[in-house]
């Protein structure tokens, strides 16, 4: 027994000992065990099965999956894995539940503020009676307390009661958190958004400088043929680029358009 409930325990135990029922003949028999008698829950296995070789001595039945509606049907629907009992509606326990001294309402549609607030007012002053009753002489029977544990004490059960209210608002810091994060995400996006489409509005408006440059240097350098010169050939007539715009002007020009993007 001790060995079963330390392998249970374990972190990564081993397969259960009935695994290897799980053969595909076991399977076949119960599937037609099943098809014979339907209607009956735990059926004679060996008067339904008798024209069929191999069956077991131990109930086919145990190879059918758990009945999930049946464990939905209890109050505090739970299941057992592996030693540790899980419930299907996951719950917060409450300090009461917990066998705690709960001071403030469990009823969570209670405002639970007032109570908070008297909780804490009685925690500040007890930790102020707790720091003068350091200064008090011990006292002369070791059968009488002193009186700063009876402090102690009481200052437990209040922090137990704080730490109990905030870890029931847990859910509602999650969701808030949720959201915000979301939030966020979406503001990111929307602005990174907005700043493509700035650039990209720049970047068009550098294209169109640039279409419109190149028309101009186009039509401004067409070329000028001298009177007589020979039409043949192909540099014949070329005197000289009749335009402002120098090569100089055009390196200032394209190194000023890359160090804008």
């Amino acid at each position: 027994m001790d060995e079963d409930t330390t392998e249970l325990r374990n972190p990564f135990p081993s397969p259960p000992s009935h695994y290897t029922k799980y053969t595909t003949h076991n399977l076949n028999l119960l599937a037609l065990l099943r098809e014979r008698e339907p209607q009956i829950p735990n059926p004679n296995q060996y008067e339904v099965l008798k024209d069929q070789n191999d069956v077991p001595d131990w109930p086919l039945i145990q190879l059918e999956k758990p009945r999930v509606d049946w464990i939905l049907d209890e109050p505090e629907a739970y299941y057992d894995v592996f030693g540790d009992r899980w419930f299907v509606k996951e719950k917060i326990p409450s300090l009461a539940e917990l066998g705690g001294n709960q001071l403030y309402p469990a009823d969570p549609t209670i405002d639970r503020r007032p109570a908070l607030r008297s909780v804490l007012r009685s925690l500040l002053v007890t930790y102020s009676s707790l720091t003068g009753s350091l200064l008090a002489p011990p006292p002369t029977s070791p059968e009488v307390p002193p009186e700063w544990q009876r402090y102690v004490e009481w200052i437990t059960v209040l922090s137990q009661n704080l730490m109990a209210a905030a870890n029931d608002l847990r859910p509602v810091q999650a969701r808030g958190n949720l959201e915000s994060m979301m939030r966020r995400q979406l503001e990111l996006r929307r602005e990174e958004t907005k700043t493509l489409h700035q650039k990209c509005d720049t970047l068009s408006a550098k294209l169109g400088e640039l279409r419109a440059s190149a028309q101009t240097i186009i039509k401004d350098s067409k070329p000028v043929q001298k009177e007589g010169s020979s039409a043949t050939h192909p540099y014949a007539g070329f005197d000289h680029m009749s335009s402002d715009v120098t090569p100089e002007d055009v390196l200032k020009w394209a190194e000023g358009f890359i160090s804008s993007l």
